[in-house]
């Protein structure tokens, strides 16, 4: 493969690397400001009709309750109660992590990136004293 090639195809790499990476992280920035306080709180879970909710107490007194997906009710099993976050500011709403999933994943994503541009500029710099 001619020199240039090489040089061409690291200079891509780096380029589409850290603009894709800047860009998703700036989404996952968006993201995480879009998903609002989650608060720790404990959970009382009881057994319903149709699966299990939990019910919980908010920072106001108010009480709130949810429905457990399959995920959610395997991660618990049978305990009684469970350690639960809840979003401040909306009723009903709770999950088992304090962090998005999503934004989670989209973060990872970003880092990839710019870790892919990163490596991309080393190669390019170690060729460019490599050759003199």
């Amino acid at each position: 493969m001619p020199e240039h090639a090489i040089d061409a195809i690291a200079e891509i790499f780096s380029w589409v690397g850290f603009g894709l990476g800047a860009l998703v992280a700036g989404i996952a920035l968006v993201m995480y400001l879009l998903d609002g306080t989650w608060v720790p709180t404990r959970a009382v879970v009881e057994e319903a009709e149709h699966g299990h909710i939990v019910r919980w107490f908010d920072e106001d007194g108010g009480v709130n309750e949810s429905g457990l997906t399959h995920e959610q009710e395997l991660a618990i099993g049978q305990k009684d109660m469970a350690d639960v976050f809840y979003r401040r500011g909306a009723r009903n709403r709770m999950r088992l992590t304090q962090g998005s999933p999503a934004v989670r994943a989209v973060a990872l994503l970003a880092g990839g990136l710019i870790a892919v541009g990163a490596l991309s500029l080393a190669v390019s710099l170690i060729l460019l004293f490599l050759r003199g």
